[in-house]
């Protein structure tokens, strides 16, 4: 029963946290850009990273294909490091909190998928091993 609430938490505020980031890429573009310019990428991400926020939400709560959810899940993974990482390579520590924040609930996420879903994802099993 642990297993279920931790899915269903971990989700939500996986989910929680990756939509309120689209939303902020949308109102505040500006910021955003210039943020992304400071750590080196170019300001057409802000458009890609607001599509792939939100798709990769859709994937893991509809879960209508489970090989695209755990694509998803590995999408956000990387995402997610890579960000932190970027964060402190140019001294940032504090803006990689969210990151790593993110990274936790990810993880807790994925692990405990098969508890909360009624399919479970064998890829899972796979990473297991």
């Amino acid at each position: 029963m642990t297993a279920i609430y931790t899915y269903w938490i971990s989700t939500a505020l996986l989910s929680l946290l990756y939509l309120t980031s689209a939303y902020l890429y949308v109102t505040k573009a500006d910021r955003v850009r210039q943020a992304l310019a400071d750590l080196g990428y170019p300001a057409y991400l802000v458009q890609v990273m607001i599509a792939v926020k939100v798709l990769g939400v859709v994937a893991i709560l509809s879960r209508f294909n489970i090989a695209l959810s755990d694509l998803a899940y590995a999408g956000i993974f990387y995402h997610l490091l890579l960000s932190g990482l970027a964060h402190l390579g140019v001294r940032k520590p504090i803006d990689a909190v969210p990151a790593v924040v993110g990274l936790v609930l990810v993880i807790a996420s994925f692990v405990t998928q098969n508890a909360g879903r009624d399919v479970p994802s064998p890829y899972l099993l796979a990473a297991m091993l």
